[in-house]
Protein backbone atom coordinates (compact mmCIF):
# COMPACT_ATOMS: atom_id res chain seq x y z
CA UNK A 1 0.00 0.00 0.00
CA UNK A 2 1.20 3.53 -0.79
CA UNK A 3 2.32 5.69 2.13
CA UNK A 4 0.89 9.21 2.25
CA UNK A 5 2.73 11.98 4.08
CA UNK A 6 1.62 15.58 4.53
CA UNK A 7 4.95 17.25 3.80
CA UNK A 8 4.14 20.97 3.92
CA UNK A 9 1.38 23.53 4.29
CA UNK A 10 1.53 26.95 2.62
CA UNK A 11 1.14 29.92 4.91
CA UNK A 12 0.84 33.33 3.25
CA UNK A 13 2.88 36.02 5.00
CA UNK A 14 3.49 39.71 4.24
CA UNK A 15 7.28 39.30 4.23
CA UNK A 16 9.62 36.32 4.09
CA UNK A 17 12.05 37.66 6.68
CA UNK A 18 9.26 38.48 9.15
CA UNK A 19 8.00 34.92 8.78
CA UNK A 20 11.45 33.48 9.36
CA UNK A 21 12.00 35.75 12.36
CA UNK A 22 8.83 34.54 14.05
CA UNK A 23 8.87 30.84 13.24
CA UNK A 24 12.61 30.29 13.65
CA UNK A 25 13.53 32.85 16.29
CA UNK A 26 10.39 32.99 18.46
CA UNK A 27 9.00 29.47 18.10
CA UNK A 28 12.27 27.62 17.52
CA UNK A 29 11.37 26.04 14.17
CA UNK A 30 14.22 24.99 11.91
CA UNK A 31 14.86 26.97 8.73
CA UNK A 32 15.01 24.09 6.27
CA UNK A 33 15.38 26.09 3.06
CA UNK A 34 15.57 29.68 1.87
CA UNK A 35 16.18 29.69 -1.87
CA UNK A 36 16.01 32.77 -4.09
CA UNK A 37 13.74 32.01 -7.05
CA UNK A 38 14.28 35.37 -8.72
CA UNK A 39 11.94 38.32 -9.25
CA UNK A 40 11.51 38.78 -5.49
CA UNK A 41 10.24 35.23 -4.89
CA UNK A 42 11.83 32.79 -2.46
CA UNK A 43 11.19 29.19 -1.46
CA UNK A 44 11.17 29.43 2.34
CA UNK A 45 10.49 26.31 4.40
CA UNK A 46 10.42 26.12 8.20
CA UNK A 47 9.68 23.03 10.26
CA UNK A 48 9.27 22.15 13.92
CA UNK A 49 11.26 19.21 15.26
CA UNK A 50 8.64 16.78 13.94
CA UNK A 51 5.68 16.94 11.58
CA UNK A 52 4.80 18.88 8.48
CA UNK A 53 6.73 21.90 7.32
CA UNK A 54 5.39 25.37 6.60
CA UNK A 55 6.09 26.88 3.21
CA UNK A 56 6.14 30.63 3.84
CA UNK A 57 4.77 32.32 0.74
CA UNK A 58 4.93 36.11 0.40
CA UNK A 59 1.58 37.55 -0.64
CA UNK A 60 1.75 38.35 -4.35
CA UNK A 61 -1.43 40.38 -4.85
CA UNK A 62 -4.28 42.13 -3.02
CA UNK A 63 -6.35 38.95 -2.64
CA UNK A 64 -3.46 37.08 -1.02
CA UNK A 65 -2.65 40.06 1.19
CA UNK A 66 -6.27 40.15 2.34
CA UNK A 67 -6.07 36.46 3.30
CA UNK A 68 -3.05 36.85 5.58
CA UNK A 69 -4.04 35.76 9.07
CA UNK A 70 -7.49 34.67 7.96
CA UNK A 71 -6.74 31.67 5.81
CA UNK A 72 -9.14 29.57 7.90
CA UNK A 73 -11.87 32.13 8.44
CA UNK A 74 -10.71 33.13 11.92
CA UNK A 75 -10.58 29.60 13.34
CA UNK A 76 -7.59 27.91 14.88
CA UNK A 77 -6.02 26.15 11.94
CA UNK A 78 -2.58 25.14 13.13
CA UNK A 79 -1.85 22.78 16.01
CA UNK A 80 1.53 22.53 17.67
CA UNK A 81 1.97 19.57 20.01
CA UNK A 82 4.62 19.75 22.72
CA UNK A 83 5.78 17.34 25.41
CA UNK A 84 6.26 20.06 28.07
CA UNK A 85 3.49 22.64 27.92
CA UNK A 86 4.64 24.73 30.88
CA UNK A 87 8.20 25.11 29.61
CA UNK A 88 7.11 25.87 26.03
CA UNK A 89 4.42 28.33 27.14
CA UNK A 90 6.95 30.19 29.31
CA UNK A 91 9.56 30.22 26.52
CA UNK A 92 7.05 31.45 23.92
CA UNK A 93 5.79 34.23 26.20
CA UNK A 94 9.38 35.34 26.85
CA UNK A 95 9.91 35.44 23.06
CA UNK A 96 6.93 37.78 22.68
CA UNK A 97 4.35 35.28 21.43
CA UNK A 98 0.82 36.60 21.98
CA UNK A 99 -1.50 34.19 23.78
CA UNK A 100 -5.22 34.85 23.45
CA UNK A 101 -6.14 32.93 26.59
CA UNK A 102 -4.73 31.36 29.70
CA UNK A 103 -3.82 27.68 29.53
CA UNK A 104 -6.74 25.33 30.11
CA UNK A 105 -7.20 21.62 30.61
CA UNK A 106 -9.37 19.73 28.14
CA UNK A 107 -10.15 16.04 27.76
CA UNK A 108 -7.37 15.78 25.16
CA UNK A 109 -4.71 17.68 27.14
CA UNK A 110 -3.45 21.12 28.14
CA UNK A 111 -4.03 23.84 25.54
CA UNK A 112 -3.81 27.59 24.93
CA UNK A 113 -4.50 29.56 21.76
CA UNK A 114 -1.82 31.91 20.46
CA UNK A 115 -1.50 34.11 17.38
CA UNK A 116 1.44 34.55 15.10
CA UNK A 117 2.21 38.18 14.19
CA UNK A 118 0.19 37.76 11.00
CA UNK A 119 -3.07 36.84 12.74
CA UNK A 120 -3.08 33.05 12.31
CA UNK A 121 -4.45 31.23 15.33
CA UNK A 122 -2.59 28.25 16.74
CA UNK A 123 -3.32 25.73 19.49
CA UNK A 124 -0.32 24.95 21.67
CA UNK A 125 -1.15 21.51 23.02
CA UNK A 126 0.41 19.03 25.40
CA UNK A 127 -1.66 15.93 24.61
CA UNK A 128 -2.99 13.94 27.53
CA UNK A 129 -0.87 10.88 28.21
CA UNK A 130 -2.30 7.60 26.97
CA UNK A 131 -3.47 5.34 29.73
Amino acid sequence: MTTLTLAAITLVVPDYDAGIAFYRDALGFNLVEDTDLGEGKRWVVVRPDQGAALLLAKAADDAQTAAIGNQSGGRVSLFLNVDDFADTHTRFKAAGVTFLEDPRTEAYGTVAVFCDPFGNRWDLIEPKASE
